[in-house]
């Protein structure tokens, strides 16, 4: 459809650059915006509610079960949970650069259920899950030990979970927002409202598991204890699935890392350059180079790191590394305004794990606490 057709019906069609599971432009009555957000948000309690299932009890499981020590067990555990929050780097670059949120998404699923079938088979059945001692005799003081092939099952399933995750955790949320078009004034106040029930779903999940799939596990068995999540995980992305034909889409436009050196380069080659007061001088994308690049997110114009405005200075020269559109280089800040929290946090998280494990150390072995 030309870009006039699109203006001249500008009412009707999303002006985002969001297209549909074919390419082409989407009504904005007939999708996005809160109709496609249930499932979303319903996807996400299911999710949550199937990762916690598996992770809350996983040191204990690991103590009893597989007698690798509470240490040895917490150190395992954070390990992964480790590689879990790393993944969706690779998960969030593969879906921005190449395949799209959706296919990225529905692909990572997909692995992420077979991690979780995995893990239940290996608790279930008696080839894979560790020998029992019978009753009457603790698993602590049980002399049988779980095969190197039962255990190496057991961790390929929780890698396998890690690298489903990579790929659902970036999107999903991101994917959310997409339904609401920002050129909306309705649907940009709408997308606050949906980030809201966005946290409460996951708390609501995340609750269920800690509480009720806990005392499965603690009092029904491990077997039981894990189908339920897994079972909600197969529920989360039918309940995903239901909801395709509403979605929005932006189409895969780079590497984003690409665009950030971008906008980073041209500002350093002219940084002589002085950046006029009035922000409506600055270069801007039309309608047409918009919509045409739907991985750019459209932000407000802000004066923090202002020398990066350098780079959409108009000087004559218009290669995309002597001069990049404000909404691009408002992205890029955004990005680099991240890396300081990602900074604080990593530390302290390190920490945090750290001392988790020299307190169980001192507990359980030293009795020292």
């Amino acid at each position: 459809m030309k870009t006039e057709e699109l203006e001249k019906k500008g009412e009707d069609y999303t002006q985002d650059g969001t297209v549909d599971l074919k390419g082409r432009p989407v009504l904005r009555s007939n999708t996005g915006r809160w109709r496609a957000c249930y499932f979303i948000v319903g996807y996400e309690v299911f999710e949550r509610m199937a990762f916690y299932g598996i992770s809350t009890n996983l040191v204990i499981y690991l103590s009893n079960k597989f007698h690798e020590g509470t240490v040895k067990s917490s150190n395992n555990v954070t390990n992964w949970v480790g590689t879990v929050w790393l993944t969706p780097l690779i998960g969030a670059y593969i879906a921005d650069a190449h395949l799209g949120r959706y296919w990225t998404f529905l692909i990572s699923s997909a692995v992420y259920l077979v991690g979780m079938c995995l893990v239940t088979l290996s608790v279930t059945l008696k080839s894979l899950r560790p020998p029992s001692c019978g009753k009457g005799i603790k698993d602590i003081d049980c002399p049988k030990r779980a095969s190197s092939f039962q255990i190496g099952i057991f961790y390929c399933a929780l890698y396998i979970i890690a690298i489903g995750t990579g790929g659902t955790k970036p999107n999903i949320s991101t994917m959310g927002a997409d339904q609401f078009d920002d050129f909306e004034p309705k649907e940009k106040f709408q997308k606050l409202s949906f980030f809201n029930w966005w946290m409460f779903s996951i708390f609501l999940g995340t609750l269920f598991s800690n509480t009720f799939l806990v005392y499965l596990q603690d009092n029904v068995g491990p077997g039981v204890g894990y189908s339920l999540p897994t079972a909600g995980l197969a529920v989360s992305i039918m309940v995903f699935l239901l909801g395709t034909r509403y979605y929005r889409h932006k189409t895969p436009s780079g590497s984003p890392f690409t665009r950030i050196a971008q906008v980073v380069v041209a500002a350093a080659r002219k940084w002589k350059v002085v950046v006029p007061n009035d922000p409506k001088e600055l270069h801007e994308m039309s309608y047409e180079e918009y919509a045409s690049s739907p991985g750019i997110v459209r932000i407000d114009h802000t004066t923090s790191l202002r020398f990066l405005d350098k780079a959409a200075v108009k000087t004559g020269h218009s290669s995309p590394w002597t001069l990049r559109p404000i909404t691009q280089v408002e992205e890029a800040k955004q990005m680099i305004k991240m890396l300081p929290i990602l900074i604080a946090t990593f530390i302290p998280s390190t920490m945090l794990a750290q001392t988790h494990t020299l307190f169980i150390k001192q507990v359980y072995i030293d009795g020292s606490c």
